[in-house]
């Protein structure tokens, strides 16, 4: 294979936050609440639905004060779903930023002696139940008590036994100094049910759709503890489920894409590429220290988007627990259900940490599995890839671990992560004689991979500047071709041979071109004088801007090439791409993926093609 591709350039930023420590307290003032600590002695505040007549009903909250002295103001919050809304209000204010509503006080019903009630109404749209409501900044059940420790947060729920209208939940039980009480579980943020142990069986779900579960403890006090990490759950049936053997679509997202290329999340629902695809795999996390570790944080915990650059048009807001891709995978998956996304770990540039991780592949795995089902956004991921570019070979840097590294390294990454979530990997097309496919056990470790990404494209470039010109990415031999073995068909085989399962092989396609400048012939084969110009990177170039600036001319092994003026650029077309999935399916294989996302034309049109093709 060749050396660096466009997946493996990364772009990592930094980005300053020292203003938002000054932030915080002047966005606290704004909100003019008691402290937590003081709110917490004193009130506690509950919700009723007074009525409901379907499309709308009329919501009633009560504040108490529960403490020894007089209350001189109250602030209710509370977050309703999308589509939930209040429309009219009366005996407090109430106010909204998006989903988040307060209610303050009337000037003439602030005080509450110890003991007194106050209460308000209103009316709103929609179906909803309010979640996290705070009373003057605390928990609205009387937050905590003197002396007393909250429970701590339960662990995230795991799932079992999914039907088409059940799941079992099971999560590790918090802790407290006095005791746990009970468990509040929580269904898309409203409680569902209060259970003594930890675990509970919802029965009470519709086939093929989508939950989110949370759980929150409770101690003798009647404290709550802070809510775990999210669990998400689809039941079976309901006729949306991806066909039995269906074929795998599959496109990589960039972290560093929404800098330089400005491309985010909500491209891909706006191109109608969301609908198109079965998987993401989000690139890339890093390997360092013998662990997974995030790669850009700031890109994918913490940029904030606006109602513009969001998926569902609404604003991160500065306080919110997740904000960046992540934060945006999550909405698409709201929005397209059937999207399962995995987190890519490795590429090129960072493959070389996986040398030392596979010294304690038990460890390594352990760590990736923390950082995968981190709480904070388990809900988003569906499982792992792995990219290492290569085992028991050379590539940006040379491993020498041996022959049954990479089986080893897949075996601990499904012992650790099990059978619910995907545990994939990304590996070389090297067909050649004892070349990197024969370097590494890729049937044995098939045992334990849901599928690979058959990384067949890069096996030519303007990395030798002189050329011969050739295809990037061909599907077949053909005579003149610079090195046998460097083509699709060719490595498909002998991953077949060795004993891969077909349907366990994804065929690769590059949604960009690699060209040299100083050609001076149209077919392949000539010579050249270096790197033909980039937006990005010399030598490489994206679709949309290549089928516009270079116009196929001609195709080669199954795949097309340009000559205009002195440059000669090969790439995939939506033709050539059709003609791809036609040889795919024909071979048994499990679907396709893709590097990556932004190289497609605003409206998906490589998408489009894969996804016609793969029917």
């Amino acid at each position: 294979m060749s050396t660096a591709s466009p997946r493996q350039r990364m772009r990592l930023r930094s980005r300053a936050t020292a203003g938002l420590t000054a932030l915080l307290v002047p966005l606290a003032a704004m909100v003019g609440l008691a402290s937590p600590a003081e709110a917490a002695e004193s009130a506690t505040a509950s919700y009723t639905k007074s009525s409901d007549w379907g499309t709308g009903f009329e919501g009633k909250w009560t504040v108490k004060n529960t403490g020894t002295t007089t209350i001189s103001s109250w602030a209710v919050e509370w977050d309703f779903p999308a589509g939930t809304s209040v429309t009219s209000a009366w005996d407090a204010d109430v106010t909204n930023a998006g989903n988040h509503w307060t209610a303050k006080n009337k000037s003439w019903g602030g005080n509450l002696a110890p003991g007194a009630t106050a209460s308000f109404g209103f009316n709103g749209k929609g179906t909803g139940s309010p979640s996290g409501c705070k009373l003057n900044g605390a928990s609205c059940d009387g937050g905590s008590v003197p002396g007393d420790t909250p429970p701590t947060a339960p662990g995230t729920p795991s799932a079992s036994t999914i039907t088409n209208t059940s799941v079992k939940l099971a999560w590790t039980a918090a802790t407290d100094d006095k005791g746990v009480k009970n468990y509040d579980v929580l269904r898309g943020g409203a409680k569902v049910a209060t259970v003594t142990t930890p675990s509970y069986t919802d029965n009470t779900l519709s086939a093929g759709t989508d939950y989110s579960y949370t759980v929150q403890a409770r101690d003798t006090a009647d404290q709550t503890g802070p809510v775990s990490g999210a669990r998400a759950v689809r039941t079976t049936g309901g006729g949306t489920d991806p066909e039995p053997g269906g074929q795998i679509k599959l496109g990589y997202f960039t972290e560093w894409g929404v800098y330089d290329r400005n491309y985010h999340v909500k491209d891909l629902d706006t191109s109608g590429s969301a609908g198109k695809i079965t998987h993401i795999n989000y690139s890339f996390g890093n390997v360092v220290g013998g662990k997974c570790t995030m790669g850009d944080a700031f890109a994918a915990t913490d940029k904030a988007y606006t109602a513009e650059q969001s998926v569902d048009g609404k604003a991160d807001t500065w306080d919110q627990p997740l904000r960046g891709n992540f934060n945006q995978l999550r909405k698409l998956k709201a929005k397209h259900p059937n999207i399962k996304v995995l987190w890519s770990f490795g590429g090129w540039t960072w493959s070389g940490g996986f040398t030392e991780a596979m010294k304690n592949p038990a460890a390594f795995a352990d760590s990736c599995h923390k950082l995968v089902e981190d709480p904070r956004w388990a809900d988003v991921f569906d499982g792992i890839d792995l990219d290492w570019e290569y085992p028991n070979a050379c590539g940006l840097s040379c491993d020498t671990s041996g022959p049954a590294v990479f089986k080893n390294m897949m075996q601990a990454m499904r012992g650790k992560f099990g059978t619910n979530n995907l545990v994939t990997a990304a590996i070389t097309a090297d067909g050649s004689n004892g070349g990197k496919i024969d370097a590494a056990d890729y049937a044995g470790a098939a045992a334990y991979s849901d599928w690979y990404n058959v990384m067949t494209y890069d096996f030519f470039g303007a990395f030798a500047a002189k050329g011969p010109t050739a295809p990037h990415s061909p599907l077949t031999s053909y005579p003149g071709i610079p090195q046998a073995g460097f083509n699709s068909a060719d490595a498909i085989a002998k991953l077949k041979a060795q004993g891969v399962p077909a349907k366990k092989l994804l065929l690769g396609i590059g949604f960009y071109g690699r060209g040299w400048t100083g050609v001076t012939q149209k077919e392949p084969g000539g010579t050249a004088t270096g790197a033909a110009a980039g937006k990005y990177e010399a030598g490489i170039e994206d679709y949309k801007i290549l089928k516009t600036k270079c116009p196929a001319n001609g195709t080669v092994g199954g795949t097309a090439y340009a000559y205009c003026g002195t440059d000669w650029w090969s790439y995939d077309t939506p033709a050539t791409i059709g003609s791809k999935m036609t040889w795919a399916k024909g071979q048994g294989l499990g679907g396709a993926f893709f590097w990556e996302f932004s190289g497609d034309t605003t409206n998906g049109e490589l998408v489009t093609a894969i996804n016609n093709g793969l029917k």
